[in-house]
């Protein structure tokens, strides 16, 4: 196949929600249609012996959350999708941010109970400031939940979407009789037998036709007829360059758990959804189909393989062509690396792959070399820009527990640091460590780990930080700089890059400050 047709049938994309709507159930039923495995896992914990493909870290499987970012890829009559599965939870949002940059279009998971809660509408502000096409699916349909009008309603108002339904739900939870499909005209019959294959459905061109009363009913069929005659006069009809351009998103009702209308959302999905797009870089915009290579790194993973201690550096692929033992120029120590064996995912599975095109991500084996956002090309100079880090919310100091396992306590603490779990800084006044957390489920994560991965065991204690600003003066030898730095000693830090860091005990401080030394600019994300 010709380069060019490589990159047409490449479709990444992320799937985004709050925790519970059920991303991690619906990324595994999609992999059951594109034949990736045979039996889905749930994540419900102790029900069932398999757990989630995609939830492969063992505190994943503990609390039947999902952790970290996961990658999976499949194949579906004919295309080649990229999933990258983000966890729901807020405390790891942060993560999730920094995936949505890798990713050209996303479904937003909504739970018919709960409606639109408020993580999903952080989420969804990201991808309306970058344009990102959406499509939503509504999950838990066998459940009681929202009317499907008011629900599009909220979705409409709450995260300023302009929806159009492409299925629809006949009845719910208890009279859930099945979907009716817009989008192919046809109806699916659910059995909530989840066993059944439920590939059967019924093809219904006219929703006036008689048979329609026979298949579900008298009643079931006139409010059906009434919804659709709404739905027709409410709804704008779809038009896929408006969807392309981000301003209307399709919506599909289902039962991810139930297998139920996923295959509906897969067939859509597959025939609309963008294939690679161009990104901007500092310098320029870069179009996938240009033949030089370039890519950046959007997330580290340490110790994907528990025995064999490695980290992996996930890499977009944006333009060209990525072939293993190829040397390729890391911008930013503007050194060459090649690399022996890139990897393509299958969550915690992964092959070694010869070449790689526009909207892949390759796993690379790092030995220290990356940081989150390095842009690898094939010698041109580029930068792309938009994997900021946030300014933490917690603060605690980190201690050694174990005084004979320093090297392994700094070591895991770096490493964790780099794939950006969190952030550390150093005190200026004694040298003392802060980690900086987005949300407090982090510290767990990060004791856990450290002990499990590394043999470290740490404390913590408690510093009273309200907000940690990164620091920018006029000039470093400013008369207003250097007496800022005198009284504020004690407030001091350095990050990871060795950026000045101002820790503010409160709001009110904080603007103290500010209007002390107007020459100092103070900023809440490292990227200024």
């Amino acid at each position: 196949m010709s380069f060019l047709s490589e990159i047409e049938r490449r479709r990444t994309f992320g799937i985004v929600s709050h925790p519970d709507a059920g991303k991690t159930t619906l990324t595994e039923k999609l992999l059951l249609f594109g034949g990736a495995i045979q039996e889905a896992g749930a994540v419900k914990s102790n029900k069932i012996k398999k757990g989630a493909t995609s939830d492969f870290m063992e505190i994943e499987r503990q609390r039947g959350i999902s952790v970290a970012t996961s990658v999976l890829a499949f194949e579906y009559n004919g295309i080649k999708i990229n999933i990258l599965d983000t966890p729901g939870h807020k405390d790891f949002a942060e993560d999730t941010f920094r995936t949505l940059t890798a990713v050209d279009s996303v479904i937003v998971v909504i739970d018919v109970a709960k409606g639109v809660e408020e993580q999903t509408e952080k989420l969804v502000k990201v991808c309306r400031m970058r344009n990102i096409p959406i499509i939503v699916f509504i999950n838990k349909m066998d459940r009681e939940g929202k009317d499907a009008f008011d629900l599009l309603d909220e979705i409409e108002q709450k995260l300023g979407l302009k929806v159009v339904p492409l299925s629809f739900p006949i009845g719910m939870g208890y009279d859930f009789k099945g979907i009716y499909n817009i989008w192919e005209k046809n109806i699916n019959l659910f059995t909530g037998d989840s066993k059944r294959d439920i590939e059967e459905t019924i093809k219904i061109s006219d929703v006036s036709d008689p048979a329609l009363n026979t298949i579900i009913g008298d009643t079931a069929a006139e409010t059906l007829r009434e919804e659709l005659e709404l739905v027709e006069g409410i709804y704008p009809d779809f038009n896929k360059e408006d969807y392309l351009n981000g301003d209307l998103q399709p919506v599909f009702f289902g039962s991810a758990l139930n297998n139920f209308g996923v295959r509906e959302l897969l067939d859509c999905f597959v025939s609309i959804a963008p294939e690679p797009r161009p990104k901007h870089s500092e310098e320029r915009l870069v179009d996938p189909k240009e033949e030089k290579f370039t890519g950046f790194v959007f997330k580290i993973h340490a110790n994907m393989d528990p025995n064999h201690r490695d980290r992996l550096a996930f890499i977009k692929i944006v333009s060209g062509e990525f072939k293993r033992n190829t040397p390729y120029l890391h911008v930013r120590h503007n050194k060459k690396l090649k690399f022996s064996s890139p990897n393509a995912f299958f969550a915690e599975k992964k092959e070694i792959v010869d070449i790689s095109y526009p909207g892949d991500i390759v796993g690379l084996h790092d030995t220290g070399n990356f940081k989150i956002g390095d842009t690898l090309t094939e010698g041109e100079f580029l930068n792309y820009k938009g994997v900021p880090s946030f300014s933490p919310e917690h603060f605690r100091y980190i201690n050694n527990a174990d005084p004979l396992k320093s090297k392994q306590l700094y070591k895991g603490i770096d490493q964790l640091m780099d794939e950006g779990v969190a952030q550390l800084f150093t005190l200026d006044l004694n040298g003392r460590k802060v980690i900086g957390t987005v949300g407090a489920l982090q510290y767990e994560v990060i004791q856990y780990r450290l002990e499990h991965e590394y043999g470290a065991k740490c404390s913590y204690e408690n510093l009273n930080v309200h907000k940690a600003c990164w620091i920018e003066p006029e000039s470093v030898n400013h008369p207003e700089f250097v007496e800022f730095k005198r009284v504020k000693q004690r407030f001091l830090a350095t990050d990871k890059h060795g950026q000045l860091v101002f820790f503010a005990d409160s709001i009110f401080s904080l603007q103290m400050t500010e209007q002390k030394y107007p020459s100092i600019k103070f900023h809440l994300t490292s990227e200024f």
